[in-house]
């Protein structure tokens, strides 16, 4: 056989041998797939006995931890963007660097919220078992670093294995939202945002959700809190629209009902105007999206920060961080009846743990 002839011949096997293996993840991924039903009850663990008062002050914060991974030089590769000159950037990495980046990280984090000491804290993006972060169970720290508090856990993304980036897999997954509350939970409920089911896209953002967690009062009436976690690689926004007209339709209904609503999370759009608020060298990324009270029901408006225009609370990730040029918006923070006194602070930690800085909300229901 001439030698050409064999070198075709091999050629097509190793490419057959590819397209083999290639198919053959598509079915492993379409086998393992599945989608976690909606209105599910969620057990509160080490649930409190004190009552929620009213006319009271309290505190809650929002924080979206990033499974532990970013560091200000730390930069995804899911994460793209433009420069102010065109130039396009894109990050790289598809895992945390270490497990004691992680480690370190978390132990940041958990620093943090016991500085801030909040009554109420509603995490997202927190890790109990993935490849990505290095298998730390990052609910477990939390829990055990607030002891007093009872937890209420909901899985917001779990995943086979994701072998891309090929040079550095993003892998199994198992992550959610956590919520530690140091008065009593007299019950819990995870909702199932809508998401894109097109293919690929729904093997990266799947179980998007929100927390529901029902707060008794000692006047008779039910504080709602609600911790949210929005999509995010959402370029067009239909989306986060369905996701936000599922969310709408709650809070009507919770209003509809006298309760206090108290609604936090990373909501992924831009809110109270801060889009371009603050300098950058790079150009609004294509995945922003502005919320605001207009789109809102009636009787429910967003809690403008009293430091919005210094504090940003998320970061770009196609770039390392560096104030001034890296792209900022503020994406965390709540939303609140009219019936909850409220005023709200972005925290600045100089994205030193996270991608995200937390925000602090001071509440009374009224």
């Amino acid at each position: 056989m001439p030698l050409s002839r064999r070198i075709l011949i091999g050629l097509a096997t190793v490419v057959l041998a590819l397209l083999l293996a290639l198919a053959a993840y598509v079915v492993y991924l379409q086998v393992t797939y599945y989608r976690i039903a909606d209105n599910q009850t969620i057990e509160v663990e080490n649930n409190p006995s004190e009552t929620l008062k009213a006319d009271t002050p309290y505190t809650a914060l929002s924080y979206n931890i990033g499974f532990g991974a970013y560091t200000p030089d730390y930069t995804f590769f899911m994460d793209e963007g433009v420069m102010a000159d065109g130039t396009a950037t894109k990050g790289q990495h598809g895992r945390a660097v270490s497990e004691q980046s992680v480690k370190s990280c978390t132990a940041g984090d958990i620093d943090l919220v016991e500085k801030l000491n909040p009554d109420f804290a509603l995490l997202q993006e927190v890790d109990t078992d993935s490849d990505r972060s290095f298998h730390v169970n990052q609910k477990a720290l939390f829990e055990q670093a607030f002891p007093g508090y009872g937890s209420v856990w909901s899985s917001n993304f779990h995943s086979a294995f994701l072998a891309y980036p090929f040079n550095e897999p993003h892998g199994t997954v198992n992550a959610g939202l956590l919520t530690l509350a140091n008065t009593q939970i007299a019950s819990a409920q995870r909702r199932s945002y809508p998401i894109d089911e097109s293919f690929p896209t729904k093997f990266f953002d799947l179980d998007r959700c929100f927390q529901v967690m029902r707060i008794p009062v000692d006047n008779g009436k039910k504080l709602v809190l609600v911790n949210s976690h929005m999509s995010a690689y959402d370029k067009s926004g239909l989306v986060r629209a369905r996701q936000l007209d599922l969310l709408k339709s709650m809070l009507e209904q919770e209003a509809a009902a006298g309760n206090y609503v108290v609604c936090g999370g990373d909501w992924n759009h831009a809110l109270a105007g801060s889009a371009g608020l603050y300098p950058s060298q790079q150009q609004v990324p294509s995945w922003i999206a502005v919320l605001g009270d207009e789109d809102l029901p009636a009787g429910f408006s967003v809690v403008k920060p009293d430091n919005l225009a210094e504090v940003a609370t998320c970061r770009g990730c196609d770039i390392p961080y560096e104030k001034g040029v890296t792209y900022t918006a503020t994406v965390d923070g709540f939303i609140v009846s009219d019936n909850v006194r409220a005023s709200a602070e972005n925290i600045d930690n100089g994205f030193s743990f996270s991608d995200h800085n937390p925000v602090k909300l001071t509440f009374e229901l009224s």
